[in-house]
Formats: structure tokens, C-alpha cells, sequence
């Protein structure tokens, strides 16, 4: 009888710690491809921002001008890798200073292509979309501490 007891407290444990392990597990994300994420981004800023025909075109091609520059940098950040170079502290600045670059003449010409209104909304969407950037991290710094 004991071991019946024994072997039923081992079975049920087993299950429980199994079912909590395949909750614990992350779906994985549908790859895109760059033109499929550009197409979802201008869907979801037309929607938010009531853009028209003209404004969807300008921004059709920022997004693909951005998504050019992304796989470019992604290229590079392999090719590095894959040599097993690391850069420099100058290369590191020059970088940064890049993208800073980048985002500037990005949120001009946003401000270009929106109104008022409009580019108001697109800056508090950036900002709330910086904040849930900065908490995923921090949850995933708990994590793995």
C-alpha cells in the first residue's frame, strides 16, 4: 500500500511539474519578412493616425528606406561577428551617432508627412512603445538574475 501511496504522490508531481514547464515555454513568433512587417506597420499607422492615400505612400517608403538600412546594419553586425572582430570605442561613437542621425532625419521627415495632430499621436505612440521597451528588459534582467 505504501508504495502504492508513494507511486501516486511521484505521478502526480511529475504531471504538475511537466504542465508547469510547457506553460513557462514562449510560442514562437511568426518570421515576417521585411516587406510583410512594413506592410503590418503601415496598416496599424494608418488606423492610428487616419492617414490618407498620399500620406500612406510617403510612409510605405520610409518604412522600406528603414527596413533597408536595418538589413544592412544586420549584414554588417554578421559579417563582424562571424570574423570575430570587435569594434573599436571610435566605431562604437560613430555608430551611435549614426542611428541618433537616423532617428533625427527619420522623426523630420514624419513631421514632414503628418499634420499637427497626427504627429502628435505618432510621438506619444514612439514614447509609449520606448516604455514597454524598457520593461521588457527590465523583466527580463529579473529573469535571469
Amino acid at each position: 500500500m505504501k508504495k502504492l501511496i508513494i507511486a501516486a504522490f511521484l505521478f502526480v508531481g511529475i504531471t504538475s511539474f511537466a504542465q508547469e514547464a510547457d506553460q513557462s515555454v514562449q510560442p514562437q513568433r511568426e518570421r515576417l519578412t521585411p516587406e510583410q512587417r512594413n506592410d503590418r506597420q503601415l496598416k496599424k499607422l494608418t488606423s492610428e493616425l487616419n492617414l490618407d492615400a498620399n500620406q500612406q505612400t510617403q510612409i510605405k517608403q520610409l518604412l522600406a528606406d528603414r527596413s533597408a538600412n536595418a538589413e544592412k546594419f544586420r549584414e554588417d553586425r554578421k559579417n563582424r561577428k562571424d570574423s570575430g572582430t570587435k569594434p573599436t570605442t571610435e566605431e562604437k561613437a560613430a555608430f551611435k551617432k549614426q542611428i541618433m542621425d537616423e532617428k533625427t532625419a527619420n522623426d523630420a521627415k514624419m513631421k514632414s508627412i503628418l499634420n499637427e495632430d497626427q504627429y502628435k499621436k505618432w510621438t506619444a505612440l514612439q514614447n509609449e512603445k520606448k516604455e514597454k521597451a524598457k520593461e521588457k528588459a527590465r523583466e527580463y534582467k529579473k529573469g535571469n538574475n
